[in-house]
């Protein structure tokens, strides 16, 4: 008789924010084309670990599956990425699984982006309009800077960039890379500009812009590929340009 093929993965789990971390090992069938969400949703179904033991449901976050919401980012054998496109095919066994360290952990490999979203409240990462009624069209972009902008636009808020981020730590407020390009984004938008010098006053605080040590990690794990040091070259450029230009107004 032949052998039925599975899959092994090891999950990292916390019952709760204040509880330790433990690890559990789990065995499931294989099937051809999977992810690793559907291998955490074959655990959701029959909750039994490596042990025969029944336990609790593995807990995650996923929406879209197709790399775009950003949801599922945890750290599979040692990379953060997307559980979406992470194809168990191609990933060494036991495959490892463990939530994101940068962000505080809610239950099981469910995080807490509030420390990601906050940065982007604090550089106001997004075009303001005067009311909801209908302005008409708005201004024009020239097509270089449209298909650069675009580029930037990919963000998807998966906190990878953070992650791997050895300036992004409980231990100092530097907000990360995704903000910084988010701002450089904005200010390139016809509307957004209005707000440009308030966007850039916000990065010259502490945490900002000067928190970066330049290790490059962020543009290499970004699974949407976006340039975000050359986003924080450019906006490092405009706040030194900024801060002459308000010394120079006193």
């Amino acid at each position: 008789m032949a052998e039925t093929k599975t899959i092994k993965l090891s999950v990292t789990r916390q019952d709760s924010p204040d509880s330790q971390p433990y690890t559990e090992d789990f065995e499931i069938p294989y099937r051809p084309n999977m992810n690793v969400i559907s291998a955490l949703m074959e655990i959701q179904r029959n909750p039994v670990n490596a042990q025969g033991k029944t336990t609790t449901p593995v807990c995650w976050e996923s929406n879209c599956l197709e790399e775009v919401c950003g949801a599922c980012s945890m750290v599979i054998n040692g990379k953060a990425r997307q559980a979406c496109s992470a194809l168990v095919d191609k990933l060494e066994q036991p495959i490892r699984i463990k939530p994101m360290g940068t962000f505080k952990i809610v239950r099981d490999l469910v995080i807490n982006r509030q420390r990601m979203f906050d940065s982007l409240k604090r550089v106001k990462a997004w075009i303001p309009i005067d009311g909801t009624y209908d302005l008409g069209p708005g201004p024009r972009m020239a097509e270089t800077k449209r298909q650069w902008a675009y580029e930037l636009s990919k963000c998807m808020t998966c906190g990878v960039c953070l992650e791997v981020c050895p300036n992004v730590n409980d231990r100092n407020s530097f907000i990360g890379a995704a903000p910084i390009s988010q701002v450089r984004l904005f200010n390139a938008h016809p509307t957004g500009e209005m707000n440009r010098e308030e966007r850039l006053d916000a990065l010259m605080e502490d945490g900002g812009i000067e928190g970066c040590g330049n290790s490059q990690n962020c543009v290499r794990s970004c699974p949407k590929g976006i340039p975000l040091t050359t986003s924080i070259a450019a906006i490092n450029k405009d706040t030194t340009k900024h801060l002459f230009k308000k010394w120079l107004s006193v």
